[in-house]
């Protein structure tokens, strides 16, 4: 069973990043942004858009892949937390299917800086909305992951 810990702990404690991360950036970047005249937005978004891509990116694969991971070994050993770690791998690639959907659209959307102020400010609430969608699904996929951890412990 001690195996099992590790690549659980470690998945749990990426997605735990992951989610806190992007808490942060609802509670904190979301509404300076939407603060922000669309000229100020527009000239800062070709600054920190990249540097988020490259923050969130990299954070996000790994903690969907490792998730992934320990969902496969817990399905192969038939281990009582599979149910629940797995349910935390559908809810992370749910998390990465979002970013297809809507995100990609819409962060080229403010790259390209063509929308007029009203349409910047529509398109940021509609992204703030669904950013929280995205955070109430990482929550999910964070308790259940901590749920099989929590069930692995008990019985290692």
């Amino acid at each position: 069973m001690p195996f099992i810990l590790l690549p659980l702990a470690i998945s749990t404690g990426t997605l735990g990043l992951l989610v806190g991360a992007l808490l942060a950036e609802g509670c904190v970047l979301v509404p300076y942004w939407r603060s922000l005249p669309a000229d100020r937005f527009f000239s800062m978004r070709q600054d920190f858009g990249p540097r988020l891509y490259r923050f969130f990116a990299p954070l996000t694969t790994a903690a969907t892949l490792l998730t992934i991971i320990s969902a496969l070994i817990l399905i192969v050993g038939l281990h009582p937390a599979r149910f629940t770690v797995s349910s935390a791998a559908v809810l992370a690639l749910v998390m990465v299917a979002f970013y297809g959907l809507y995100f990609k659209r819409a962060n080229a959307a403010f790259a390209s800086g063509v929308l007029s102020p009203g349409e910047l400010a529509d398109e940021l609430k509609r992204w703030a909305r669904w950013h929280w969608v995205r955070v109430g699904i990482g929550l999910a996929a964070f308790a259940a992951s901590l749920m099989g951890l929590a069930t692995s412990l008990r019985i290692s």
